[in-house]
């Protein structure tokens, strides 16, 4: 296509329409060529197959088909492309233009401004490598060292500290693809967008400068105000203030220290919102010890000094020293108020909200109840107090006997922390009632005690019940193993569900449905550019100057051994540049 382009360009030869007040001749200087200067009339007017020129000077090489062009240069092709400069050269066999000084191309969507730039007509590209600027009403002003403009796309392709300048943002890049018909920008190499409430880091992503939105998908990173979101792949709407993650999430609280994990996550700003699922994990960091919470969906909002993370279906909680699981569960950071909830709307048949009431575990101690309730000190990270609402029960497995449990029930339960985190006091409020394997100093067991009472008080002291305590309206006996049968050593509501307790981080997701993530969707890795000063080129330059020869075109009249090819200043343009 090139070679037939550049075929027909051959058979159109460069025309002189104005040739202004004087005309020379310099055969020392510039053998066989026509020196052409403006008139008062105006300038000279140079015309080749569609483009005009405008110009103070010319020197026109009419047999060789080329012209040099000085002082207040204007190029016209139609109303699409202008060039502005102090000098041009241009060939009419090979269509290459070589503009220099202040050199300004427009075309209806961008401007280009640069020191020297080649324009190809024939293939309708332009270059440069000295540093150009761009600017788009729209988009802002774009800059950098190399630049190239595919006329008939639209694109550019910008190399080389590569700079966007926005009222609303900046971009830096290594490599960007930018079309100025949509605005859409495609970045290649680490690159940044940094406005004032958002920055913006990844090593591929598309940008659109027209709405305000991107997409990235290597290395992608987010840091809004106080939050860091990075994930396999990033969607961003700067209008709405909006961000969202697939695959290998992580939110960071830069303030709170904490840290969400998970697939599919979306962040508020303006609403200092963050909703995340598909293994979904709420990390907070503390000096000695680090509190996780896993939930089907995890929600955190609020504004940093006030963060609520609220966990829905099938919550857990996992430190060292304590674990929890509900259908959901409500943190407050400020007060440092937890709450395990069974929530009423889902009392529908659903085995989980109806019989597995929210639990809790420390220690060796089992914890249920319909709502429970967990105090802890945000300064100080330890554990204040609990509470557990309606058919409060408390389980501990005995230690020595098979199949044999502590228990005590009622409406309302208490307990208090040490500063260890070990519950040290239990406090049973209204219809207590309690199974009690009593043991000797040796561990030998004394009986099972059986009883009821208003209320119960229990102690421990290292991680050990240390005395319970019946309080008014107490009727209960001591058993011997053979008294009491198996049948009767469990209460009523009895359900010992250690098999549920997290252990461990990988606990919280041990009865996940399987994980099945999406597959991203990426954008086109980056494509080198065919050389602006090609082989076709090169060898199309050869080419005209060999039919010139043989038609004899570069042969004066008067002097017959007196041949020139097209002038070396014109030349050394078009060897193509080294690689960069």
């Amino acid at each position: 296509m090139l070679f037939s382009q550049l075929g027909i360009a051959q058979e159109k030869h460069i025309l002189i329409k104005d040739s202004g007040a004087f005309g020379d001749i310099d055969e020392v200087n510039h053998p066989g060529a026509s020196i052409l200067t403006r008139s008062d009339q105006g300038q000279v007017h140079i015309y080749h197959d569609g483009i005009d020129m405008f110009c103070d000077k010319a020197i026109f090489y009419g047999k060789e088909d080329f012209v040099e062009a000085y002082g207040n240069v204007n190029m016209k092709q139609g109303d699409t492309i202008n060039l502005t400069s102090k000098y041009v050269e241009y060939s009419g066999k090979t269509q290459l233009a070589f503009a220099s000084g202040d050199v300004v191309l427009t075309d209806p969507q961008s401007t280009i401004t640069t020191d020297t730039l080649y324009f190809n007509r024939a293939n309708q590209e332009s270059y440069y490598r000295t540093g150009g600027k761009v600017v788009r009403d729209s988009s802002g002003t774009i800059t950098s060292r190399i630049g190239r403009y595919y006329m008939n796309q639209k694109k550019y392709r910008f190399v080389d500290s590569v700079r966007l300048v926005n009222p609303e943002y900046e971009l830096n890049t290594k490599t960007l693809d930018y079309f100025s018909d949509n605005g859409h920008a495609y970045m290649y190499g680490p690159s940044t967008i940094v406005g004032d409430s958002s920055k913006i880091y990844s090593e591929r992503g598309f940008y659109n400068t027209t709405n305000d939105t991107g997409y990235f998908v290597r290395k992608s990173r987010i840091d809004y105000d106080n939050r860091v979101i990075e994930g396999d792949s990033l969607y961003f709407d700067r209008n709405k203030n909006f961000a969202s993650a697939t695959n290998n999430i992580v939110v960071t609280d830069t303030i709170n220290s904490s840290i969400i994990k998970g697939h599919y996550a979306e962040v508020y700003r303006a609403k200092d919102s963050v909703y995340i699922t598909k293994r979904a994990l709420a990390i907070t960091t503390q000096e000695t010890d680090s509190i996780y919470m896993h939930a089907d969906t995890l929600m955190v909002t609020g504004k940093p000094e006030h963060r609520i993370t609220r966990g829905y279906y099938n919550g857990k909680v996992y430190k060292s020293d304590i674990s929890a699981k509900a259908d959901s569960i409500h943190a407050d950071h400020k007060t440092g108020l937890t709450q395990l909830i069974n929530l009423k709307r889902l009392n529908k048949g659903d085995a989980f909200s109806v019989a597995r009431r929210p639990i809790l575990w420390n220690l060796d101690n089992q914890m249920t109840g319909d709502t429970i309730h967990l105090k802890s000190n945000p300064k100080t990270e330890k554990l204040d107090s609990l509470i557990v609402f309606n058919n409060a029960f408390l389980i501990s497995k005995d230690t020595i006997s098979e199949d044999a449990y502590n228990q005590i029930s009622g409406k309302v339960l208490i307990g208090l922390f040490d500063d260890n985190n070990d519950i040290k006091q239990v406090d049973i409020l209204k219809n207590a009632e309690s199974i009690n394997y009593s043991r000797n100093d040796d561990k030998e067991l004394i009986g099972i005690e059986k009883s009821k009472s208003a209320d119960i008080l229990i102690l421990f002291e290292a991680k050990e019940v240390i005395e319970l305590r019946k309080i008014t309206q107490f009727e209960g006996k001591l058993y011997t193993e053979e008294d009491l049968p198996k049948n009767a050593r469990k209460l009523r509501g009895f359900d010992w569900r250690d098999d549920e307790r997290p252990k461990s981080v990988e606990d919280l997701f041990k009865d996940d449905p399987p994980l099945n993530l999406p597959t991203i969707k990426g954008l086109e890795p980056y494509k080198a550019d065919e050389e602006f000063f090609g082989d076709a080129l090169l060898d199309r330059v050869n080419k005209a100057d060999q039919e010139a020869e043989n038609k004899k075109l570069n042969q004066k009249d008067q002097a017959p051994k007196a041949s020139r090819t097209i002038p070396k200043k014109f030349l050394k343009p078009l060897i193509a540049p080294k690689k960069e």
